[in-house]
């Protein structure tokens, strides 16, 4: 029973580190006013934040070209951005073939967001002012 309950307050606690209690998912409204405009950075496992540019427009340029590991791929592509439902979708001429993806938004502050994708792929990114 003793060990039960500390494995309960372990996974506990390990969710409150992945997602604060300040989490809040975010409405398509409130996603398209977050990022129309501005620079969200990526956050990858290899220490570089990834910058995407979301512009008014619907136009999203992605631009990966200061890293040497992406000079293999297209290192610039702009892509679109578009609000359906309550999530973010975009889709780009190349990267990731072609393929559309969506994303549900949370708010982890006022800069900093964590998102997961329509196939399951999760992770956090911070937004410029």
């Amino acid at each position: 029973m003793r060990t039960q309950a500390i494995s309960a307050l372990a996974l506990g606690l390990a969710a409150i580190a992945i997602e604060p209690a300040a989490a809040r998912e975010l409405s398509g409204a409130e996603i398209r006013e977050l990022i129309r405009g501005r620079v969200v950075r990526l956050n990858t496992p290899f220490g570089v934040a990834l910058p995407l540019h979301y512009r008014n427009d619907g136009t999203v340029v992605g631009d990966v070209s200061r890293f040497s590991a992406a000079r293999m791929l297209a290192p610039k592509e702009e892509g679109r951005w578009w609000i359906q439902g309550d999530a973010m979708c975009q889709q780009w001429p190349s990267w990731y073939n072609g393929r559309r993806f969506c994303f549900e938004i949370r708010s982890l502050a006022p800069d900093k967001i964590a998102w997961t994708r329509d196939d399951g792929a999760k992770g956090t990114a911070v937004i410029d002012p």
